[in-house]
């Protein structure tokens, strides 16, 4: 019951989390009242993912105190909370507050579904990693799905109001249950791991100031990009703190937070209908295809391949290097089932790596990765947008627009396919080196023994050899106290001995830089005007 309760908590809410993440609010800057600062809106109605990045760390070093299974039920009541407050939003303060208290929300969901499935069945963490990965992939498609043809711009407030409902009464089972049960105990941080999840914060904090800074100044697309480049470099030298499977686990977090989002997003606004692509109808199929073979990537992967962090995880890696290279080939695209590859190869490859990765960690380091993945995600937005600002400065014409658009998308393309091939050398480097320094080592340890791949023999099946009894000659005297016969000794097999730990800003500006995402005046599904 209690397996069966996270499983569907996993798929309600994890989405409803990720989603929070796009600034939408230009897509809808039509229905804006002409009262309001339509430029503060924006910029506040950012505030989700800033918010979301600062509270996954601090959840993540609360699961040593406060049961994950309330951790859930507040996360969701705070969203659900945020939902309701959404519809009488009225001003630049309230929108704030109210994308504000649906980040800290998705903050304490994240990392609490990911402590709640650790210690369960095998399948539930390859759950969790599959559908956190197809929900980078979908996080802005979700997001425009509400707003076509709505008549409030509030709706990009409370996009999915009957959903949040229904994870909110999952979570409260769950609780229930939890209790009925006996309480069984969920892992959280060990040790000195608490230390370096509030360290993480710090980067977070920084590149959240910087986010905010560049939507609200007008910061040229230079001063942005090396901001950007400098956040990035910053969460790689986090990164590498701790044993060598903390670290593949951390790079491969940064890699996947910084490309995959914002990568799938810049995909889906090209191949809007009012830009000439499929539209958000067109794109499902793709979507779903991309979605079952992370998920069905993930399982095989936690189930057949248990100690394969190091050469899985670059793999996998690797595989949204080459989807990267395929949305330079293929996008855009006015048929919505060629989408299928580049998309099935982020999500797909996202699955593999991360998976892989969280076999030999604790839960103290799987949260640690994840918070820096969450503050990549907005360093590569803040990356994406300073691309998108110097391919867009200067247009006169609604083409302009798009191909610049589109140009800025294989610029973009190129830029990540280039930067996860730097991550998978620096890990594989950094893997060499002996960890120094790390204030978790602690939780560092796998969480359970290490397994090795289907057909190889486990380091469980152990041979028990029996030593020779010993006679009082060979002992050199008669030692009554000394016990004779069988002593087990265990011995492992040789291959066992191999086994190893491994913002979006879219603020306007007022017409001083360009924003993330071209404001639209019309229904995503539109035709495209001026």
């Amino acid at each position: 019951m209690l397996d069966t309760l996270l499983g569907l908590l996993v798929v309600a809410s994890l989405p409803l989390a990720v989603v929070a993440i796009p600034n939408t609010l230009s897509v809808v800057a039509r229905l804006l009242p002409g009262d309001l600062d339509q430029a503060g809106l924006m910029r506040t109605h950012g505030l989700a993912l800033p918010a979301l990045m600062l509270t996954v760390p601090l959840a993540a070093a609360a699961l040593r105190r406060v049961p994950v299974a309330h951790l859930l039920v507040g996360g969701l009541a705070l969203m659900a909370l945020s939902e309701a407050a959404g519809g009488y939003a009225g001003s630049e303060l309230v929108v704030g507050a109210v994308r504000v208290a649906r980040g800290i929300g998705a903050g304490l969901i994240l990392p609490a579904t990911l402590a709640a499935v650790w210690d369960r069945v095998p399948a539930l963490r390859a759950l969790w990693v599959g559908v956190f990965s197809l929900s980078l992939l979908t996080a802005q498609a979700l997001a425009l799905w509400p707003l076509d043809e709505v008549d409030s711009w509030r709706v990009t407030l409370q996009p999915y109001p009957l959903v949040t409902g229904v994870a909110l009464g999952l979570a409260a089972a769950h609780l229930a249950v939890w209790m009925l049960s006996g309480r069984p105990a969920a892992p959280g941080p060990v040790g000195r791991e608490g230390s370096r999840l509030l360290l993480s914060a710090v980067p977070a904090a920084g590149i959240a100031a910087v986010a905010i800074s560049t939507a609200s100044e007008g910061w040229r697309a230079v001063p942005v990009i090396l901001l950007a480049v400098v956040a990035v470099v910053g969460l790689l030298a986090l990164a590498s703190i701790g044993a060598a499977e903390s670290r593949t686990l951390a790079f491969t977090m940064v890699a996947v937070g910084v490309v995959l989002l914002p990568s799938a997003a810049q995909v889906t606004l090209v191949e809007m209908g009012g830009l000439g692509g499929p539209g958000l109808r067109g794109l499902w199929v793709p979507y779903t295809v991309a979605g079952l073979l992370a998920i069905a990537s993930s399982v095989a992967v936690r189930l057949l391949c248990r100690t394969s962090g190091r050469w899985l995880a670059p793999l996998g890696l690797l595989a949204m290097v080459v989807g990267l290279c395929s949305v330079r080939l293929v996008v855009p695209s006015a048929d919505g089932l060629v989408l299928a590859v580049p998309f099935s190869l982020l999500a797909a490859g996202a699955a593999v790596a991360l998976t892989a990765a969280l076999q030999d960690v604790g839960i103290g380091t799987a949260t640690f990765g994840l918070s820096l993945c969450c503050a990549g995600v907005l360093a590569g937005f803040l990356l994406g947008t300073g691309v998108q600002m110097s391919m867009l400065d200067g247009v006169r014409s609604a083409q302009e627009l798009v191909d610049s658009f589109v140009g800025a998308l294989h610029w973009w393309a190129l830029i990540g396919g280039f930067l996860v091939v730097a991550i998978i050398v620096l890990a594989a480097v950094m893997a060499r080196r002996p960890g120094r320094g790390s204030p978790g080592g602690e939780g560092d340890e796998p969480d359970t023994p290490p397994v090795p791949c289907a057909g190889m023999p486990s380091p469980r099946d152990v041979l028990l050899v029996r030593a020779p009894e010993r006679t009082d000659a060979e002992d050199g005297g008669d030692d009554e106290d000394r016990p004779t016969g069988a002593i087990p000794r265990v011995v492992l097999p040789v291959s066992a001995k191999g086994a190893f730990g491994s913002a979006e800003t879219a603020g306007e500006g007022e017409g001083r830089s360009a924003p993330a995402v071209p404001p639209q005046g019309h229904s995503p599904e539109d035709t495209a005007s001026s």
